[in-house]
């Protein structure tokens, strides 16, 4: 599961490589971006542009919006046949600009969990694969929310979570915007990401709540060794 992610830095920065040139307005770093959030997203209808969801993805057919808490990520291994996806990864895939994500690591006393957040170690933005939706309340009121799609973990992973959100490298990041784009090649674009260029450290608990959006969701965490924790 991916529940929590970053983006701190100019998104402008992504926007350059996919040549968009819609800017994204009132843009602020985000330290602690939580399901039920609004966050860019961006999308190929007609033409590229970035947008600003909601996350957790509330299907067209849906008739209580409740249930986009419980589609914050969909599964690879599933998304092109599971009845909540299977006509957004057709249809309507986008791109979740991030620059890290946490996960917690459970410690071996089985109680403690440590909150880690996982970046690449050249610190660059990157983005996830997702999917997004258009979602009408009774008054015809319409509202856009996005899943982001996760895989089986990477080394880098395995010891904190057994799931990874799907980073896109940037030369796949073309396709899966592409209305016309092969299924079958999408699928095998949904795979981890190299853990040679990841790295992840410990962070402090602030990021529990999301209520806490600061730099100081970020700073490193003082960890005691393993051996010294009981």
């Amino acid at each position: 599961m991916c529940a929590r992610y970053t983006l701190t830095e100019e998104i402008i920065l992504i926007l350059k490589r996919l040549l968009i040139k819609s800017p994204m307005r009132d843009f602020h770093p985000r330290y602690n971006i939580a399901p039920s959030q609004n966050a860019p997203v961006i999308l190929n209808e007609e033409g590229r542009s970035v947008q600003v969801f909601r996350w957790g993805l509330i299907p067209s057919w849906a008739k209580d919006p409740s249930i986009g808490y419980k589609l914050i990520n969909a599964r690879a291994e599933s998304v092109a046949e599971k009845p909540s996806f299977r006509n957004a990864f057709k249809k309507r895939r986008c791109l979740i600009p991030a620059d890290g994500f946490y996960e917690w690591r459970l410690e071996s006393d089985g109680r403690t969990k440590t909150p880690m957040r996982i970046r690449l170690k050249s610190k660059e933005p990157f983005t996830f694969a997702g999917l997004w939706e258009t979602w009408k309340d009774r008054q015809e009121k319409e509202f856009r929310t996005f899943t982001i799609i996760t895989t089986e973990p990477n080394e880098i992973l395995q010891p904190i979570h057994n799931r990874i959100p799907v980073i896109m490298k940037p030369e796949d990041e073309e396709a899966w915007l592409d209305p016309q784009a092969d299924v079958k090649h999408l699928e095998k674009i949904l795979a981890p990401y190299s853990s040679n260029e990841m790295e992840a450290y410990a962070v402090s608990k602030l990021v529990n709540s999301p209520k806490h959006d600061s730099p100081d969701c970020i700073e490193p965490a003082v960890v005691p060794p393993p051996s010294t924790l009981f």
